[in-house]
Order: structure tokens, then sequence, then C-alpha cells
């Protein structure tokens, strides 16, 4: 299953790259779409082991960071590397905002495991903790419906408290609909 997920990220990867890209502050003044629909939903507290960096959603930042965060972990086969996977999804969480989502904050690309015990040299372990999550379902022109549903929950009103939001990328990405799952936590 692995290798599928391998082919997809390093896709997303490349694909990334030369990605349009819409600063925060271009998504803030363009109100005209509709607001995406979500589900709220209650995740249990989570621990992730991946590679991480630094940046923003400055147009200068993300959109080279990330990238590049995601040929890292596709050319070192990081996914291999992590102990105590809790499963073969692989999460990108965006985490340790120094505010809100116009502010540095920490992108990590893991996956979730049963213990920080072992952390491997050169990766970092998080904890998501417990709480209230908009899950919203980016599906289609991959990587375009992703940049879409950010664009969207950058629009919206959701009272997000910046603990920790992520993007699931399992089952439902390596068929063909690319469906990325996006975790935004928000206040109950």
């Amino acid at each position: 299953m692995f290798k599928s997920y391998q082919i997809f990220l390093f896709c997303l990867a490349v694909i990334g790259v030369s990605m349009p890209y819409m600063s925060a502050e271009e998504i803030h003044t363009n109100q005209g779409q509709l607001m995406q629909t979500f589900t709220e939903v209650h995740k249990a507290r989570m621990q992730i082991i991946g590679i991480e960096c630094r940046t923003s959603n400055d147009s200068n930042a993300g959109p080279q960071d990330i990238p590049l965060l995601w040929q890292k972990f596709y050319a070192e086969n990081i996914h291999s590397k992590i102990p105590n996977r809790a499963s073969d999804e692989v999460i990108a969480l965006y985490c340790d905002y120094e505010g809100d989502y116009t502010q540095p904050y920490s992108c990590v690309i893991g996956c979730a495991v049963s213990s920080l015990d072992e952390i491997p040299e050169g990766m970092v372990g998080k904890v998501i903790p417990e709480s209230t999550f908009a899950l919203y379902h980016a599906a289609g022109d991959f990587p375009k419906s992703l940049i879409d549903t950010w664009a969207k929950i950058w629009q919206s009103d959701l009272k997000r408290t910046y603990v920790g939001d992520y993007e699931v990328y399992g089952h439902k990405f390596a068929k063909t609909s690319k469906e990325v799952d996006v975790l935004v936590a928000i206040e109950e």
C-alpha cells in the first residue's frame, strides 16, 4: 500500500512546486465564493512523528517550503522510518501557530503513532490535543481542490483554536477521487 503513497506524494511534491498560490491576504479579500460545508467531529488526542519545517502562508514561504518538505518525505522514504505507526495514512500537520493563519507556523509531514518514546534523529514528535474539528473533504482536481478548500477555510468565520490542523492522505486519496480530509480545530 505504501508504494502508491510514494507515487502520489511524489506527484504532490512535483505539482506543488508549480501550483498556483494565493497569499492569505489575497484569500481574505476574495469574498465572492460560496463557503464549502463541513462536518463537526470530535477527535481524541493524536501523536504524530515526522519531518518539520517552519513557514507561513506568505507567498514567498509556504509555496516553496511545503513542497520541498513533501519532496524530502518521499526522497528519504520517511514513512518507513517512523516507529510505532498507528496507520499507513500520511498526515500533514499545521501547528505551533504564532497567531492566526496569517502568522508563521510549523508544518509536519508524518504519520500518527502509538508512542512518542522513539523519535528518530531529524524528526519531531507532536501532539494534537483532543479537540473538536471542522472536517472538510477536498476531492477532485488535485491539488486545486485542496488549495480551494484552504481558501474557503481562510475566508470562513470559523472560531479556530489553532491547536493543530491537519490533512489526511489515506485510502480515499489513493483512489481516483484524490480525496483529502482536512481537519481544522475549532471551539466547541
